[in-house]
């Protein structure tokens, strides 16, 4: 499979590497990446992007396989993130959970607020 950087780096001759210093390797591979905003960085962005919908399947095959051990993971509504917990198999008591609660309020708060931190008015 090929990449942009792996393209641009591999034009780069070896003997030419010797005879530049490692900036000059650097702004000639970083000049051969495409930009930012281009149609291919959008493109490659977009095929490594995984949806919250596309977990959901694999989660409950790891649960299957995981609950006997006490391990559960779930996928967050707000910020599609994976829930990891430790579960008391006798009782079903949450014995950890990773990223907590707490942090979970706090990064949905800060998004609802994300923007409103920088008064741009200056």
């Amino acid at each position: 499979m090929s990449s942009p950087l792996i393209d641009a780096t591999h034009t780069l001759s070896m003997s030419s590497l010797h005879d530049v210093t490692p900036r000059q390797r650097l702004e000639s591979v970083l000049d051969k990446l495409p930009a930012a905003g281009s149609q291919l960085a959008q493109a490659e962005s977009n095929t490594d992007a995984t949806t919250p919908g596309a977990l959901v399947e694999p989660l409950q095959r790891i649960n299957e396989v995981m609950s006997q051990r006490g391990l559960e993971f779930d996928l967050s509504d707000e910020s599609s993130r994976v829930i990891t917990r430790v579960v008391d198999r006798e009782s079903g008591e949450v014995i950890r959970q990773i990223p907590a609660e707490e942090v979970l309020r706090i990064a949905e708060r800060l998004n609802e607020l994300q923007g409103g931190l920088i008064d741009l008015s200056a």
